[in-house]
């Protein structure tokens, strides 16, 4: 029936082109939509949950992980619901990654606690048999960056408008305030506060002397930044 188009290089490309370009707008507009952006709910992360977050980047954890679940059944009964756009909104970059060696860690914050990341990071054949993740034991002794990760809280809010100090809505109706120090000793600070309070839940006596020393070790930022991600 279509042999004539078949024949002609120009006329097949030009079809080619305008059946992709629909079937990418098709999927690109509900995007755009209020519900698949919900930004309500929605909160920029710590300045102890960014060091995390760097300790996760620098790491290459994002090689072997993705945080983007994809919307087909087989994803949301293992790892919850789809990721929607929202939900990257203060995403920099964004760490979706592009393999699985391991598990997507989208929602990792919902289902694993701080003990658990403790235990796995030490040893992860230890609580995943056949597991091939290596042990990442120097986080245990190395420092978390806090400085860097309120200079970048400093430069998305100047230049993005990242919404620190302010009250940012919930899907409750409730709000919520994630602060920023006005000085880099306030960020050390509120980032020392949470620390301890995800010390709290740890079992390793020397990272909680680190920290009641005023001491942040990377596995504790990096545990902060997992936890958030739900």
């Amino acid at each position: 029936m279509f042999h004539w188009l078949e024949k002609n290089p120009f006329l097949f490309s030009v079809g080619v082109f305008l059946v992709i370009a629909f079937a990418g707008v098709i999927t690109l507009i509900p995007s755009f939509a209020e519900a698949s952006r919900p930004v309500i709910g929605t909160t920029p992360y710590s300045t102890l949950e960014l060091a995390g977050r760097h300790v996760y980047i620098k790491n290459s954890c994002n090689a072997c992980h993705s945080q983007l679940v994809r919307p087909f059944k087989s994803e949301t009964d293992r790892y919850g619901d789809y990721s929607l756009s929202g939900e990257y909104a203060y995403d920099r970059p964004f760490l979706w990654g592009s393999k699985r060696t391991g598990p997507d860690l989208m929602r990792v914050g919902n289902y694993r606690t701080t003990e658990w990341h403790e235990n796995h990071m030490m040893d992860p054949e230890a609580l995943v048999p056949g597991s091939i993740m290596p042990g990442y034991k120097w986080m245990f002794t190395n420092l978390a960056d806090i400085d860097t990760a309120y200079a970048e809280q400093i430069t998305v809010t100047d230049f993005f408008g990242v919404p620190y100090n302010k009250a940012v809505p919930m899907k409750d109706g409730s709000t919520k305030t994630i602060f920023m120090g006005s000085t880099v000793e306030e960020a050390r600070a509120d980032a020392l506060a949470e620390a301890k309070l995800v010390a709290a839940d740890m079992k390793n006596q020397d990272v909680k002397d680190m920290v009641a020393k005023g001491q942040i070790p990377e596995i504790v930022a990096i545990i902060a930044y997992m936890n958030s991600l739900k």
